[in-house]
């Protein structure tokens, strides 16, 4: 029959068997630890590159390149096509109605401009209405704003707008955008749209102010 255990052995043993347990359990969780703090370091690491930076001045040869680029987006009239929507679709295809805001705003700080004519269209491509009865001179900064109301649905889903604007001299194209939102429901809703340029237009009807232009293509 073996002989008892006695206190310093079995303490021995107990503490030879933590250690076992302990390394049964812990060598597996080593990678992970090594792990978690590389990752921690990398954040780290990211979150300094999005600390804020102050605008590093351009050499004299970068000045002049940037002016040549900007030049490339200066014209002396043109029509523009802005997508817009009188409503959007959600769930099973229901309706979501939309409050449309459409703003011409003329980015040149010495010159005006003047917007000819500004058309709404409809899904199918009609048009809806035209909403100047003679031209708009916008002066330096300047804006000008088109509303159709939330309840209006007659542009529908397609819905567009043709802009059509000159200036007696050439100018930085002015930024014309379709703003829709709605604020109805529990969770508002809201985005825009940026008009296109489909075409330059001949800056000569400039000079005799009739009517708005209504050629198309």
């Amino acid at each position: 029959m073996p002989e008892s255990l006695t206190h310093e052995q079995a303490e021995s043993f107990m503490f030879r068997f933590k250690l076992i347990v302990g390394l049964v359990i812990g060598v597996p969780l080593i990678p992970m630890f090594i792990y978690a703090a590389y990752m921690d370091k990398r954040l780290d690491e990211f979150e300094a590159t999005l600390h804020y930076q102050p605008p590093v001045e351009s050499s004299e040869d970068t000045q002049f390149q940037f002016v040549d680029q900007v030049a490339l987006s200066i014209s002396q009239g043109q029509v523009v096509y802005v997508p817009a929507y009188s409503h959007i679709y959600h769930e099973d295809g229901k309706p979501h109605m939309l409050t449309i805001t459409m703003s011409v705003r003329n980015t040149s700080d010495e010159n005006a401009i003047v917007v000819r004519s500004i058309r709404y269209f409809d899904t199918e491509g009609q048009q809806v209405k035209s909403y100047l009865r003679k031209p708009v001179t916008l002066g330096p900064l300047g804006t000008t704003e088109i509303l159709v109301e939330r309840d209006d649905a007659t542009g529908g889903s397609g819905a567009n707008f043709l802009v059509d604007w000159v200036a007696a001299t050439p100018v930085s194209e002015p930024i014309i955008e379709a703003v829709m939102i709605d604020t109805t429901g529990k969770q508002g809703i809201s985005f825009a749209r940026s008009g296109r340029v489909i075409r330059e237009v001949d800056r000569e009807p400039l000079a005799t102010s009739g009517s708005p232009s209504t050629e198309m293509e």
